[in-house]
């Protein structure tokens, strides 16, 4: 099979890395990829919201099957557009992904189907988000409606901070045209736990569970970031737990798409939150989460051809999902200044230390070749290291001597991923 692969980040060269261990894959191309993928797969120069020229690739070079990795294309209706020209594409339609693409649209999905959540109000004027607050309890959590690469949530402490947040969402469009519409729900305290699935329009399967370190510093402290680490599987994420989210998250989300007339099919991620009374979620994604994808399929035993196919064909209830054993932590290493601002172009050295073949990994997430040929930074966050250990403590310790065989001027990562396993 001749595979495209839409996107441009980590979780595109997880998903090329996995899919190039397939016997049916004979051509991977990557549209449009970046140093790291190039390795694997031959990438071509078109953007991901370029729909007319991806298709016309697409057709030109009898590609099989394309896979969206990243968020916009599919909340565009990237998916709509690949299906009315004939061609088998892997990801929820646009009316499906908006799943992700509005939070007020999720949060009102599933207030009328019974899925447990925060207490929220959906605002459209600032006016009446201003006033909501000064009767709210705090801490408080505001979320701009649309998608903001991951940062457009904003967690206020005080009615000082709310009020300063409204302005940068629904004013100041910090977030752009994302925050039109804000979301303003109730904060969830306890563990955050991520589960990404596959989903074929009417059955789940859940991958192995994963938990994310989303500030840019030690001890969860500074900006919301796309996510500086990962580790796979949380030691939270009990049996107990699986056995009430499959029952009153996951197959209820899938069933009350399909009762909307939006079935979906392709992966949905759900962020969810132990809390003191009981699993809640905080949000959902219409694909792979980023970096959950570099610990979650390094882990996955199955031919992922094989199980996006299902997925496709609504055939998903014959596929044995399996993970390994192993554990798997992932440091993300970004340019300093990440989220902010940050100088790009720095080469990057040590690469060659990664083979794969020793449970070490280095997914490129803002890499590109420079005119001398080498690869540098070109991105906030550069890359994931992710390595596999017999258990999180030994993935842990693997993969913080991993970060230190990769270097980049303005190398810059999180000390603690993972910690928290000490804990449990």
């Amino acid at each position: 099979m001749k595979i495209l692969i839409v996107g441009s980040g980590g979780r595109e060269h997880a998903i090329a890395w996995k899919v190039a261990q397939s016997p049916k894959a004979e051509k991977i191309y990557c549209a449009p990829g970046n140093a790291g993928i190039a390795g694997i797969a031959e990438c071509v120069n078109i953007g991901a919201m370029e729909f007319d020229r991806l298709v016309s690739f697409a057709k030109e070079n009898e590609i099989d099957l394309t896979i969206v990795g990243m968020d916009d294309p599919l909340v565009g209706g990237i998916v709509d557009v690949f299906e009315a020209e004939g061609l088998r594409v892997f990801g929820p339609r646009k009316n499906a992904a908006v799943l992700e693409g509005s939070k007020a649209f999720s949060k009102d999905l599933m207030k009328k189907y019974n899925i447990p959540t925060a207490a929220y109000e959906t605002f459209e004027e600032p006016e009446a988000a201003l006033q909501y607050l000064e009767h709210a309890e705090f801490p408080i959590v505001l979320k701009a409606d649309g998608l903001a690469l991951g940062k457009g949530v904003l967690i206020c402490s005080t009615l000082e901070e709310a009020r300063a947040g409204v302005k940068e969402i629904m004013l100041d469009k910090k977030f752009g045209t994302a925050g039109n519409q804000m979301v303003i729900e109730e904060f969830m305290t306890g563990r955050e736990v991520s589960v990404l699935s596959f989903v074929d329009g009417k059955i789940v399967k859940t991958m192995a569970s994963a938990q994310d370190h989303k500030r840019a510093k030690d001890g969860d402290q500074g900006l919301n970031t796309g996510g500086m680490g990962n580790f796979s599987p949380t030691p939270f994420y009990t049996r107990e737990v699986d056995e009430f989210c499959q029952k009153y998250i996951f197959q209820p989300t899938v069933d009350a798409m399909a009762a909307e007339g939006r079935p979906f099919k392709g992966v949905i991620f759900f962020g969810l939150m132990l809390t003191a009374s009981g699993p809640k979620v905080l949000e959902y994604n219409a694909r792979f989460g980023d970096p959950e994808a570099q610990v979650v399929l390094p882990r996955m035993k199955n031919d992922m051809i094989e199980v996006i196919e299902a997925c496709i064909d609504g055939t998903l209830d014959q596929v044995d999902l399996q993970f390994t054993d192993e554990a798997a932590v992932c440091v993300v290493l970004a340019s300093d200044g990440y989220p902010v601002s940050y100088e790009k172009g720095f080469p990057v050295r040590g690469l060659d230390h990664f083979t794969g073949k020793d449970g070490y990994y280095v997914f490129h997430a803002g890499t590109k070749f420079n005119e001398k040929g080498e690869i540098v930074t070109n991105g906030g966050r550069v890359l994931g290291v992710t390595a596999l250990g017999e258990d999180l403590k030994a993935a842990r310790a693997n993969a913080y001597r991993a970060v230190e065989l990769v270097d980049f001027d303005n190398k810059y990562f999180r000390h603690d991923i993972g910690k928290a396993i000490d804990e449990a």
